[in-house]
């Protein structure tokens, strides 16, 4: 065979879906594709998509792995809506992502698994690589299963070893679609098997043939170029949104000067934060991975109260289990930072699927009267600057934090530019000083309302914290019906004057118009494009976005005036806009949701505000 001449057609952007058997390595190769992509200068978004069975059937819908990423040379938000090209590991896969496909997209199966039988399971009565079914679609159908054993025959590898092996023969045939050298893949096999040598010789063999057989296909007519992204100087890695969590807690340790301290119980899709502050025993990360959720805060609130920034991860289930515990920290007025990573509910409900499930949980989930701060993430990215904000706030105004993100951002990755821990804003906790003669546990600052942070073994600042109701001033413990409502009105008054300290709410648009849209958490993105796309088309439509939820900035009131509609979209059946409806009743929300355990697509919200932009 001899390599053939294609058309090169330079693109501002694409879409690639690699779906899969969950052991077929889609995550994998998606995650390389994207590295490389990263350092060659894209900008890029992912979306991980996995399976909640941990060992579903063979080649069923159940058991499908997907992994998108959206690249480009301009700055991307979202990790896209249809795809350009879906690489589809076996008939499963293929039945249940066809849909995101666009019209004309490249599909590259791996046709050598196509048999009656796998067809049958996957719901097929037909081939479709035979039927005429795909006939809208480029079909490059690949014997990647077949090819794979055949580039690896002269190494004697065995069948097994050689089937876990064809994902780097689609990657491969992607390279060349792609106009991508295998430069940067051959260099991660060379760091991820440095001690097996053997490793790294049967996946640059199998990368290179996919890669070569790209070249000789006449399917391939064209393939495609993407510039490098405009981007600011300075160093980037691609980060998902649990590591740029992890990073932006030992970022606040040491610009506070506190230790941190992680006491937390694995769950999906927040353990990889846990996973990742365990590596940073350099940095004086303490990782105590509990027997149970409640032992996991209650450590964290010890921690707490020695000094640490302590910290505790969970999801919606967790959350739950962490309730009591948070009333303590409420109580004691102990900083605390509680993230939750979202995921489906309710009950163990949908593990590795992304949703808004726990707004009303962060504000009301707890016994008696018990506000904490709540505020969300927004990108993967952004994680990393609200966790950091997170704990700031907790340890500058004593007391608990959440910090909602979703599972989407969390596994979700975005390109990062790595600050200088310096350039963070200060974070000042109010550490009372040995023999101060005026120190009371409760004794206030007038501005804040903020009591003083007494670390045990501080010459002269004995004190007692428990969960019982305490006396205003000395803590001593109290029953008094009058001192019971000063407590929780000082309590929650602190709250609200920690609105003194925030940035103003800001609109994407004009100040006025026809059309004012809502969202909070990982749903900017979507929003933001869908908005931005209207606006150039001339339609009088803004955006504003929250971040700070409880309490809300202070100018909030004053944005929805300017508006003659208002629509909130959420991932739920509609929390925040609900919560809206309590602390603004003189407005009217109208709202917009999607409980499907994916994220918004922009033609989705599109079409929604077009229709609401119609209407009288």
């Amino acid at each position: 065979m001899t390599k053939k001449k294609n058309n090169v057609v330079e693109k501002e952007e694409v879409v690639i879906k690699f779906v899969g058997d969950s052991g077929d390595g889609m995550q994998l190769i998606g995650t390389i594709f994207s590295d490389a992509a990263a350092i060659l200068g894209n900008d890029i978004a992912t979306f991980p998509d996995y399976p909640a069975e941990i060992r579903a059937p063979h080649n069923t819908i159940a058991g499908v792995s997907g992994f998108q990423v959206h690249l480009g040379k301009i700055k991307i938000h979202t990790p896209g809506d249809l795809c350009d090209v879906l690489v589809a590991m076996n008939p499963a896969s293929l039945k249940a992502n066809l849909k995101w496909a666009k019209p004309g997209a490249n599909i590259i199966v791996d046709a050598d698994v196509f048999e009656d039988k796998a067809n049958e399971k996957a719901g097929y009565k037909t081939n479709p690589l035979t039927d005429g079914s795909l006939s809208d679609y480029n079909l490059i159908a690949a014997p990647v299963s077949s090819m794979t054993k055949d580039s690896l025959a002269a190494m004697n590898i065995d069948p097994k070893t050689a089937d876990k092996s064809k994902n780097m023969f689609a990657l491969g045939i992607i390279n060349y679609l792609f106009n991508r050298t295998l430069d940067h893949t051959f260099k991660y096999f060379e760091v991820k098997f440095k001690k097996k040598p053997a490793f790294i010789n049967i996946n640059k063999t199998v990368l290179q043939a996919g890669y070569n057989f790209a070249e000789t296909l006449e399917a391939i007519k064209t393939t495609f170029s993407i510039s490098s992204a405009k981007i600011e100087k300075g160093k980037y890695r691609n980060i998902t949104g649990n590591m740029a969590t992890a990073w932006g807690l030992l970022a606040a340790s040491e610009r506070s000067g506190r230790p941190l301290f992680l006491g937390s119980y694995p769950i999906t899709p927040a353990t990889e934060i846990l996973i990742e502050l365990a590596k940073w025993k350099s940095l004086g990360a303490k990782v105590f991975q509990a027997e149970d959720e409640i032992a996991g805060i209650c450590s964290a609130i010890g921690a707490s109260f020695t000094g640490s920034l302590a910290i505790t991860t969970t999801s919606g289930p967790g959350l739950s289990l962490k309730s009591e515990a948070i009333g303590l920290a409420v109580m004691t007025e102990l900083p605390l930072v509680i993230v939750n990573v979202q995921r489906g509910g309710p009950s163990t409900g949908l593990p590795t699927k992304s949703e808004q499930s726990d707004l009303m949980q962060a504000l009301f989930g707890r016994n008696g009267e018990a506000p904490v701060i709540v505020i969300a993430a927004s990108t993967s990215v952004n994680c990393f600057y609200y966790a950091y904000e997170a704990a700031k706030l907790a340890m500058e105004h004593m007391t608990p934090v959440i910090l909602l993100t979703e599972g989407c951002l969390g596994f979700g990755s975005e390109l990062f530019k790595i600050p200088k821990v310096a350039d963070l804003p200060a974070i000042n906790p109010p550490i009372a000083e040995a023999n101060d003669k005026n120190y009371k546990p409760y004794f206030r600052n007038e501005k804040t309302l903020v009591r003083k942070w007494a670390l045990p073994g501080t010459e002269g600042l004995r004190h007692r914290l428990g969960g019982l109701e305490k006396e205003n001033i000395t803590g001593n413990v109290s029953s008094d019906p009058i001192n019971h409502q000063l407590m929780t009105n000082l309590r929650a008054e602190k709250i609200e004057k920690v609105a003194d300290f925030l940035p103003n709410q800001e609109i994407l648009g004009e100040k006025e118009g026809d059309l004012l849209v809502i969202g909070w958490g990982s749903t900017h993105g979507a929003i933001y494009s869908a908005v931005d796309e209207l606006q150039k088309q001339g339609m009088k439509i803004s955006q504003t976005h929250f971040n700070y939820i409880l309490p809300f900035p202070k100018n909030t009131a004053k944005i929805f005036k300017g508006f003659k509609k208002i629509v909130v979209c959420e991932l739920n059946a509609g929390q925040l806009v609900n919560y809206l409806r309590m602390k603004f009743p003189q407005y009217q929300f109208m709202q917009y949701n999607k409980v499907q355990g994916l994220p918004f697509v922009v033609s989705e919200l599109k079409d929604k505000f077009n229709q609401i932009l119609k209407e009288k």
